[in-house]
């Protein structure tokens, strides 16, 4: 037992941005691409993982929901609101504009040369778009064919695959934690 007492941090301990804010503010230099999302739920929890990392943007693609959409917003809890999105009609259109950015796709599939994600290098000078594939078919091959690198997170259970939302907080996170959390000057 803890020799202090443990208390919740309160709402305005957080000291949380506002949405305006979080507009105005650095942000990481990695994106979202989601290709063919077909649950608003799953959409609405990575727009509020987004908006918890600072994520610079995300981008629709194909049969993915967009918001103002209210099963997207029973999930992302206002990020919408906060987090830059944008649509495009096919995921490859969202990676030719991302490549001509400089941005380094980074499919997150499992493949036969897959890079196991411990082994995935980062580096806080480059720009990186992970690309989140449909809940059922995965990543596009055609998106995997044009990817600079393919990342698969290691499972040891008995299932194939994690969720889409699940395995979007797990690369976020990952992408952090190799680049020592400190991204921001302020808070986040």
């Amino acid at each position: 037992m803890p020799s202090t007492e443990i208390k919740k941090t309160s709402m305005e301990e957080l000291g949380r941005i506002s949405p305006k804010q979080f507009k105005k503010s650095d942000k990481a230099p990695i994106c979202l691409v989601l290709d063919n999302i077909r649950s608003l739920q799953n959409v609405g929890s990575i727009f509020r993982t987004a908006d918890a990392f600072r994520v610079t943007k995300i981008y629709l693609c194909g049969i993915t929901g967009q918001p103002p959409n209210r099963e997207i917003e029973k999930t992302a809890l206002g990020a919408t609101e906060s987090v830059d999105f944008e649509y495009f009609n096919t995921t490859l259109e969202a990676v030719k504009v991302l490549k001509e950015d400089n941005y380094k796709i980074i499919s997150i599939e499992q493949t036969n040369n897959s890079t196991s994600l411990e082994n995935f290098k980062t580096h806080t000078e480059g720009k990186y778009a992970f690309v989140f594939g449909n809940e059922v078919f995965g990543v596009e091959d055609v998106i995997v064919q044009e990817s600079d690198e393919v990342v698969e997170i290691p499972q040891f259970g008995t299932k194939h695959s994690l969720n889409v939302s699940i395995s979007a907080g797990i690369v976020i996170w990952d992408y952090y934690s190799k680049n020592n959390l400190n991204l921001f000057s302020s808070p986040l």
